[in-house]
């Protein structure tokens, strides 16, 4: 068997960002904390899964994503200046224990959709964000290996996507290096974190 559509997929790798002379080490993901997705479903890169397609149990990788493959240049008008009083708690205070800088926080469009958003500095009236990806503008080196893949279960599709199956990228837990749950690969994930 080998890595194609609707396959669970587990690996272990390094992402290095920046030029083969000054690269630096953005994540990790161990064998303890895999990297855990369903391939095919949206929940990674595009790139990053044509890398692994066909790849087997015990197969090594070592690609590089430009950033137009991963998640594009910088967008200078991401970065936004938004009225401190929309940043309030229940209270109707201004919720420092949220906003801060090098903090990020999900944000509402005006039309309902979820963007992700780093506070870059909080001034007197305003909260400088940048609504780009953290990664945009990188270029994305991975090094490591498949460790599982195997058919779905029902369970890992309810796991991603919850008990109504699909996907639209989630399930890519944003964060989770902190959580002790298996990491989603927010580097290498396509869920707009």
């Amino acid at each position: 068997m080998s890595i194609s559509p609707n396959k669970f997929v587990a690996c272990t790798y390094e992402l290095y960002v920046g030029s083969e002379n000054e690269r630096e080490l953005m994540e990790e993901a161990t064998k303890e904390r895999p990297l855990e997705y369903i391939h095919g479903m949206g929940m990674m890169l595009p790139e990053f899964e044509k890398n692994l397609l066909g790849l087997n149990v015990g197969d090594k990788f070592d690609f590089v994503l430009s950033c137009e493959q991963a998640y594009g240049e910088r967008i200078e008008d991401a970065v936004q200046e938004l009225p401190k009083d929309i940043f309030v708690d229940e209270a109707g205070k201004f919720d420092e224990a949220v906003v801060f800088e090098g903090n990020t926080i999900p944000m509402q469009t005006t039309d309902g959709h979820t963007l992700q958003g780093s506070v870059l500095e909080v001034r007197e009236d305003v909260v400088v964000m940048d609504f780009n990806h953290p990664l945009a503008g990188e270029t994305l080196h991975f090094i490591g290996e498949i460790i599982d893949e195997h058919e779905a279960t029902s369970q890992e599709i309810e796991k991603f996507f919850g008990s109504h199956g699909g996907g639209c990228g989630g399930g890519c837990n944003c964060g989770s290096s902190d959580s002790g749950e298996s990491s989603g690969g927010c580097c290498g994930g396509n869920c707009g974190c």
